[in-house]
């Protein structure tokens, strides 16, 4: 027999637990109020017989009180009922304490590998989440009613963040308005920062801005390379009029101007690279930061954005140094590189700039591609036009602009009439749904399984709903570099953000994962099989669409479909899954669960078929969503990744290609470090399984991880295949 915890534990029945339990309030009585064993054992005795394959705890302990009052012991019963009440306050009030204790000693599985960017020994780490885990009470205790606790605790839904959720001011990401800030000022700590007018300076303000903005908020930030090109042009104007009151030659004066410039962004981008690397915001760590690199975005300052965006691409080749001075691959900047007409064919202006990225995608892999062709298909704004912008960290996409109709509503200084708006903009968070338990909860009727998941997805809604009612009562004081000083608006000192959460200006998301898990379950295919599963898959998707479409409709909330990047959750979802179903073979065998619509790890798949079946799901998930493939070593064979990259830009809109990049700092092995059966990292060269001097770079979720994972995503990292072959792609 299986024990239901309160926690939606299972654990096996044990008889000796009631026996202590009734023996503890035996002792509270006397003489013919306490319970004889012959009586202990009856009631043992009775809830064996009942022969259920699982009983709730809270069943079995009223069953206990019944049989109490039966055998006339009502001051055992008593105080039975009064022990258990006790026990239920402990066990509240310890839990936090406990939790505590765990992450301070380091015995916590779940805070030592709840994010593979940060390092739970760290002192700035362990005190975000010492405010986590009080947030975390917070949440459950007063903030969420119980269905939507017991849901998450069961693994139904995931309630995402809720280690920040006890403060209502606190969103998901954004884009940062970064042109508002540096051309028309912002202030930062009280202190007012004035227009730059050099490009050094202007990237170290920009680093200043990206802490203070990601220190009120807790996802990924997003800034352009574009709003720095300006003042390149400014640096390059300085110099010449330098040069030009030495009564030089005109060609010198350009020559020796042009000269001290790129060396002024060669030292601004090692700057900006030094300083988001080395800072730690208020969530202890690194700015989890994404840097778009758009030639469209600019015409005026077009080559000034290209210099920017070589020296990023060739100081992110040679990489970074670790604390043995060897160059390393960096979890942060991720790079975003947009493909467009400028860049991709051989004969284009800035191909040198793909080459060039192509060469850091096999040594470092980034940066990641975004097609503008495929983009202004999808995404329409309110005009129908098509708009190309980058996500907001490693994989959120804003729903196309819908507020031109109605102005400027965040009262940015750099707005433009008719144009759409994007940087500024924000999501509110994230609720997730586990789409192979909606399929198990089913057993296979697919007529329950639609059922089930309008449940499910009524419960998501709530707890959205939720999510952004406590984001409403923020006003702009909580965060004044996001709100007053341009990040994300320019209001008034104390208005409220609440117009910015409504008119499409942000977004808030409903998240999805496990969908191969669940068409695999109710067909017996993958939803990759172009049949009967690949069907099912695509109506899931739609019906998650359709659930969004009539939500926004009906509250004018910009719901929005999301593939989550489930990095330790996945495990949490498989744990769940076992405890409530059992094992399913195919289903609930594995540690981990499936990232959003992705073709599974270990289903054998070449890359150009990945890329164009994934496709079709990822304009089904406008919320964010990146699919990847996996290589072998290609930095000898950058034409394979060259390929791949054209490949996307004519058939997909967001991708990676994951390469390998690891070092180990015992014996300087720079190959692939690996995992054997029991989950654990080695160097193959030496043996060397010491994570402290193990240099480990993997593509988690959409961003690169360098602080290892939990046991589930370990797994999952272990059976991914290769779906390009180097040996094959250097033939073709």
């Amino acid at each position: 027999m299986k024990i239901i915890k309160r926690d939606g534990h299972i654990v096996e029945y044990d008889a000796e637990k009631i026996r202590i339990a009734i023996g503890k309030a035996n002792n509270e009585v006397k003489g013919k109020e306490k319970a004889s064993k012959e009586e202990i054992e009856e009631i043992i005795k009775y809830i064996e017989e009942l022969n259920k394959k699982r009983i709730l705890v809270e069943d079995i302990q009223d069953i206990i009180e019944e049989k109490l009052m039966q055998f006339d012991k009502y001051q055992l019963a008593k105080k039975y009922i009064t022990y258990r009440y006790t026990r239920e306050l402990v066990r509240k009030a310890n839990t936090t304490d406990q939790t505590i204790k765990e992450l301070i000693e380091g015995e916590n599985e779940y805070w030592n590998n709840e994010n593979s960017n940060k390092n739970a020994q760290v002192v700035t780490t362990q005190r975000d989440y010492l405010a986590g885990i009080t947030s975390t009470d917070i949440t459950r205790r007063f903030l969420l009613p119980e269905d939507i606790v017991k849901a998450h605790d069961e693994g139904i839904i995931h309630f995402h963040d809720a280690d920040y959720f006890a403060q209502n001011a606190l969103h998901n990401c954004e884009l940062i308005n970064l042109e508002d800030m540096l051309q028309n000022g912002t202030n930062i700590n009280g202190v007012m920062i004035e227009k730059p007018h050099r490009f050094i300076t202007a990237a170290t303000i920009a680093t200043q801005i990206i802490l203070a903005v990601t220190s009120s908020s807790y996802g990924g930030a997003t800034v352009s390379l574009s709003h720095l090109a300006p003042f390149v042009r400014d640096s390059y104007n300085q110099y010449y009029a330098k040069y030009k009151t030495r009564n030089l030659k005109e060609e010198d004066c350009k020559k020796f101007a042009m000269e001290d410039t790129k060396k002024e962004v060669k030292d601004g981008v090692q700057t900006f690279n030094y300083q988001v690397n080395s800072m730690t915001n208020t969530n202890g760590q690194a700015p989890f930061l994404s840097v778009c690199m758009y030639l469209g975005e600019t015409e005026e300052y077009k080559d000034e954005l290209a210099m920017i965006i070589e020296e990023f691409l060739k100081q992110r080749i040679l990489g970074f140094k670790n604390k043995k001075g060897v160059y390393i691959t960096p979890a942060f900047p991720k790079l975003l590189y947009i493909l467009e007409e400028d860049n991709i064919h051989k004969d284009s202006k800035y191909w040198y700039l793909t080459e060039l990225a192509a060469k850091c995608t096999a040594k470092r892999m980034v940066p990641d591609y975004i097609s503008e062709k495929i983009m202004l298909e999808l995404k329409k704004n309110e005009q129908g036009d098509g708009d190309c912008y980058p996500c907001m960290g490693c994989r959120s996409f804003l729903t196309p602009d819908r507020t031109m109709s109605i102005g400027n509503i965040a009262k940015a200084k750099n707005y433009v009439e008719g144009k759409g708006k994007y940087y500024g903009r924000f999501n509110q968070g994230v609720v997730t749904i586990n789409l192979p338990d909606v399929a198990l909860s089913s057993d296979k009727d697919i007529d329950k399984f639609w059922k089930i998941f309008d449940e499910r997805l009524e419960l998501c809604h709530k707890a959205l709903q939720i999510r952004h009612k406590r984001l409403s009562n923020a006003t702009s004081d909580v965060a004044p570099i996001l709100w007053q000083y341009g990040a994300l608006a320019r209001l008034e000192e104390g208005e409220s953000i609440h117009e910015l959460l409504h008119h499409g200006y942000s977004t808030i998301s409903l998240g999805y994962a496990g969908l191969y898990e669940c068409v695999k379950y109710m067909t017996g295919h993958s939803h990759t099989d172009n049949g009967e599963g690949k069907e099912l898959g695509l109506q899931i998707m739609q019906h998650l669409n359709d659930a969004a479409k009539k939500w926004k409709e009906e509250e004018d909330i910009d719901y929005s479909v999301y593939g989550t990047p489930i990095e330790s959750t996945t495990y949490k979802f498989a744990k769940c899954l076992r405890e409530r179903f059992g094992i399913v073979k195919g289903i609930t065998d594995r540690d981990y669960i499936t990232n959003s619509y992705h073709v599974p790890v270990f289903e054998g798949i070449d890359a150009f078929s990945k890329l164009a079946l994934e496709s079709e799901f990822q304009k089904l998930s406008p919320g964010g969503a990146i699919s990847y493939i996996e290589t072998p070593n290609l930095q000898n064979n950058v034409d394979a990744i060259i390929e791949v990259i054209q490949f996307i830009y004519d058939n997909i809109m967001y991708a990676e290609i994951n390469t390998k990049s690891d070092y180990c700092q015992k014996c300087g092995f720079d190959g692939e470090i690996l995992i054997d059966e029991n989950m654990e990292w080695y160097c193959p060269n030496c043996g060397n399984r010491d994570h402290n001097t193990l240099n480990v770079a993997r593509r988690t979720c959409g961003y690169i991880g360098t602080n290892f994972w939990n046991k589930g995503r370990t797994q999952e990292i272990k059976e991914r295949v290769l779906h390009l072959d180097n040996k094959v792609a250097k033939e073709e």
